[in-house]
């Protein structure tokens, strides 16, 4: 059964020669499962992502022929369902926690607001949940790390605060954006663990979105390739170097490999998609 269902969505944004989509007419279905999108920077990835959270802010418009999640038409909700629903149900990891952790009020606290927003916790228990969720993402002295602001921690446990952040109140969907960009090797590996983890455990659905072929190749079940704001190819995760689609085979052969002999790297031939 699948936990999000997509049909011919589209985002559309105002400019001075008139309309532009930035997404056009997307179909998917998710289950509990990690599926993959990638695609170049200015694909389409990310606002697929915000138009499904309901994160398209005016003048965008959004549209889509089908948009249900768990049984709910997203497309029928208010603004304050929307929010309700958001955190509590579905979730999603921003890019840079630089930049999406308030810099101005502790770990803790910041976690904690989604539970006061959504629950009825006590202030007890909130802290008890608060600490189990850093925990969860193997931080191992959360109460330490709870007391501390953003800009004191490292990039590689600010993105763990995040997803913790994310999934505290346990949704059933987390769509993550470039989790691992700017992160080096061992905690990248560190991050696609504990998000491996939580969907395994927790039976969530989980939406990549990343520039980075070969990680999504090794560790999504299926993967969705964009280009121009649409989906070029589907396939599943193991058959990615095996993909039909020019545009696809142009993102692969790009990549460098480590026992490299080309003396370029090919570029996109766009004529040929």
């Amino acid at each position: 059964m699948s936990l999000l269902s997509v049909e011919n969505l589209r985002v559309t944004f105002p400019s001075d020669q008139g309309p532009v989509e930035v997404v056009r007419g997307l179909s998917f279905e998710l289950g509990r499962e990690r599926l993959g999108i990638v695609g170049e920077s200015g694909s389409g990835k990310s606002m697929t992502g915000r138009a499904v959270m309901g994160l398209i802010p005016s003048p965008g418009r959004v549209t889509a022929d089908r948009l249900m999640f768990d049984g709910t038409d997203l497309r029928n909700l208010s603004e304050r369902d929307l929010r309700r629903m958001r955190g509590a149900r579905m979730s999603m990891v921003l890019q840079d926690p630089k930049f999406s952790l308030n810099p101005v009020i502790r770990i803790g606290a910041q976690i904690e607001e989604a539970m006061a927003v959504h629950g009825a916790l006590s202030r007890r228990e909130r802290r008890t949940k608060m600490l189990a969720a850093l925990k969860a993402v193997r931080i191992e002295d959360p109460t330490r790390v709870a007391g501390l602001y953003p800009h004191e921690v490292s990039g590689g446990m600010g993105q763990r605060v995040m997803i913790a952040m994310m999934v505290v109140m346990e949704p059933a969907l987390m769509i993550a954006d470039e989790p691992t960009s700017a992160l080096d090797v061992s905690v990248r590996g560190q991050v696609l663990d504990i998000l491996d983890d939580l969907v395994t455990r927790r039976g969530m659905g989980l939406m990549l979105i990343s520039h980075d072929l070969n990680m999504v190749a090794r560790w999504c079940d299926r993967i969705l390739v964009m280009y121009q704001g649409a989906i070029v190819e589907e396939l599943s995760a193991g058959q990615l170097y095996a993909a039909q689609h020019p545009y696809t085979k142009g993102l692969v052969a790009s990549l460098p490999r480590i026992d490299e002999t080309r003396p370029r790297l090919p570029v996109l031939d766009r004529n040929a998609i």
